[in-house]
This record gives C-alpha cells, structure tokens and sequence, in this order.
C-alpha cells in the first residue's frame, strides 16, 4: 500500500477511471446485444434504431478514451456490413 500523499491520490484516480472505463464498456455491449437480438428476429426498424445508438456509444467511448478509435471505428464497420447483409437477404 502506498505511504505517499501523491501515490494514494494516484490509486483514487485509477480506481475512479477504471470504473468509469467499465462502465461505458458495459453501455457499449450492451448497445451491441440489443442490435443483434433486433437483427436475429428480424425487426429491420429496431436494428436501424439500434445500429445509430450503437455508434453513439462507440463514438462516446472511442472520445472519452475508454477504447481506440480505431477500435470503435472497426466495430462499427463490422455492425454495419451485419445490417446490411440482414436488410438485402
């Protein structure tokens, strides 16, 4: 355990991040499994709906810092190409 004033701060702040960290990664899996359960019964209103408040919360995640951009960027693409290929077929 730390004995300086500084480093203890430091753990507070870690602790404070990390839990908020968590939180939005949890708000974007759970954005994604509400898209996925919109396409696997079929409901192409719900997953267009869905599909853009997906993109808020990786876009929200990717600019607070919670996940690389580029990561968010990759998971958009891929739900998108999923909509897409769900809306032709």
């Amino acid at each position: 355990m730390a004995n300086i004033k500084s480093a203890k701060k430091r753990i507070r702040q870690t602790e404070t991040r990390t839990l908020r960290n968590k939180i939005r990664k949890t708000m974007v899996r759970t954005a994604i499994r509400r898209f996925e359960d919109a396409l696997k019964h079929g409901d192409m209103d719900s997953a267009a709906s869905a599909l853009k408040f997906c993109y808020a919360r990786l876009d929200r995640a990717a600019q607070k810092g919670s996940i690389h951009r580029n990561t968010a960027n990759r998971k958009k693409s891929r739900l998108t190409i999923r909509y897409n290929k769900a809306k032709v077929g």
